[in-house]
């Protein structure tokens, strides 16, 4: 097993995709007529949430497709830990999101909601995010410009000139703790955030290069440093809108001096070497990656646990 522990966040889904029923051309109409069936709704990068009531846990708000509008557009999501029930995306526009819940805190972004949700609910709604993400990006042929309709339940698009196929793409990307023969973590601060927030060194795949490929020039061209040992950790989706995050541990290359890191200037304006004894100590000035993202999923396994003060840190108790 990992040290960063069974799996990230976003890849702890527990959903059958059922993928042989989107050939089937009656699946919506035997999704509309089986009771077991639930509809999730998005409007935007938001999802619907049930009202909690009496201490409920939060959940996602399902509902049968008779109580479900019909969205402009509806893509089969698959089954869940129980067989006997089907979920399905239904995207709606800004006056029908308004007519079917005008409060606004009921309609949550993924970030928000995930480190809310248990692991049925965050899977459907990142699955869910992704593919209105790819949607809303397709509406029209790569090719020759015409507009393309959604088909086999959701999950293509066919070109309305000349029936070519359109299916969701993602995109990877590579994400890495760097550590050096000390075993300091790199961290940088990337030039589109706020100040003192810092995270791991990432960067997307380029076509014909191999993901440890990937990892090297990425390092190299972030902050100046040649890096080798490169071993794969684990990866999780990321709809943002459209990524598979492939984390990594790296060292430094024999030879190669940590003090010569150097930030590109353009991505990455700040890099910083934490022993955990300082990643500890600089906790409230230093702002880490979210709980839901692979990076934080990385940091902490590196670190030995939750990033905490050292006084409250169960990382330190020997260590």
């Amino acid at each position: 097993m990992n040290d960063e522990g069974p799996t990230p966040p976003f890849a702890r889904a527990v959903i059958d995709r059922d993928a042989e029923r989107r050939a089937d051309p009656a699946i919506f109409d035997a999704f509309d007529a089986d009771p077991a069936s639930r509809v999730l709704l998005v409007h935007g990068d938001r999802a619907l949430v049930a009202e909690q009531v009496d201490g409920s846990a939060p959940a996602l708000e399902l509902r049968h497709p008779a109580d479900a509008p019909a969205g402009v557009l509806r893509a089969y999501l698959g089954r869940g830990d129980d067989p006997a029930l089907t979920y399905e995306l239904r995207v709606v526009d800004d006056e029908t999101a308004a007519a079917v819940e005008p409060e606004a805190a009921r309609w949550l972004g993924l970030r928000a909601a995930a480190t809310r949700l248990d692991e049925l609910h965050t899977g459907l709604f990142v699955e869910a995010l992704a593919l209105a993400n790819w949607h809303a990006a397709h509406g029209f042929c790569p090719r020759c410009g015409a507009t393309t309709t959604p088909v086999q339940a959701g999950w293509a698009r066919r070109c309305d000139q000349d029936a070519a196929m359109l299916f969701p793409r993602t995109d990877p990307a590579v994400i890495v703790v760097v550590t050096d023969d000390d075993d300091r973590l790199l961290l940088g601060s990337n030039a589109l955030w706020e100040q003192r927030r810092f995270s791991l060194l990432a960067g997307f795949v380029e076509p014909g290069e191999s993901l440890e490929d990937a990892v090297v020039r990425e390092i190299h061209e972030e902050a100046g440093l040649a890096v080798d040992r490169v071993e794969y950790r684990g990866s999780q989706p990321w709809p943002f809108p459209a990524s598979l995050m492939l984390g990594f541990h790296a060292r430094l290359a024999p030879g190669v001096d940590p003090a010569t890191a150097k930030p590109d200037g353009e991505e990455i304006l700040e890099l910083r070497w934490f022993s955990r004894e300082e990643l500890a100590e600089s906790w409230g000035g230093v702002t880490l990656p979210g709980e839901t993202s692979i990076a934080r999923w990385l940091i902490e396994g590196w670190y030995g646990g939750p990033v905490v003060a050292p006084e409250r840190s169960p990382a330190w108790s020997g260590s």
